[in-house]
């Protein structure tokens, strides 16, 4: 984490902690990328934000072809097995606990994002921070 110096106004006319922090809103962090020109701070924070939207995106595709999978796969060995519904029960629980975790997970890392960057904190993300700042020809500088 580094605290960045003071940063100049946003060329949107927004506070850049404000603008930094409403990038989190996925479509908006795409709107205020490709509309901020000055602000790098805000230009970075708003590349992640979508970044950490596709990525997180990628991950329900996934997480729904790998659950409908391994329902099906289970409604067989169940049939197979003349279990009487246990299998299905069990991968049924699974699959709700697992659905009910992953947004709760994304959902925290948007609200953590949008306070370090309401903070003046340039906070990257593991993988996609690096990217984020490449792509918006951020440095270690981001005014």
């Amino acid at each position: 984490m580094q605290n960045p110096p003071p940063v100049q106004q946003s060329s949107t006319g927004l506070a850049p902690n404000v603008a930094a922090a409403i990038s989190y809103i996925w479509i908006v962090g795409l709107v205020l990328f490709f509309i901020e020109k000055d602000n790098k701070f805000v230009r970075f924070h708003a590349m992640q934000s979508v970044l950490y939207g596709v990525l997180w995106t990628v991950v329900m595709i996934v997480l729904a072809v790998l659950s409908a999978i391994i329902a099906i796969v289970g409604g067989v060995a169940s049939a197979a097995a003349g279990d009487p519904g246990l299998i299905g029960l069990f991968i049924s629980l699974i699959s709700l606990i697992i659905w009910l975790i992953v947004p709760l997970v994304y959902l925290a890392g948007l609200i953590f994002g949008a306070v370090k960057g309401y903070q003046n904190v340039k906070f990257k993300f593991p993988i996609i921070g690096n990217l984020a700042e490449k792509i918006a020809g951020g440095s270690s500088n981001l005014n």
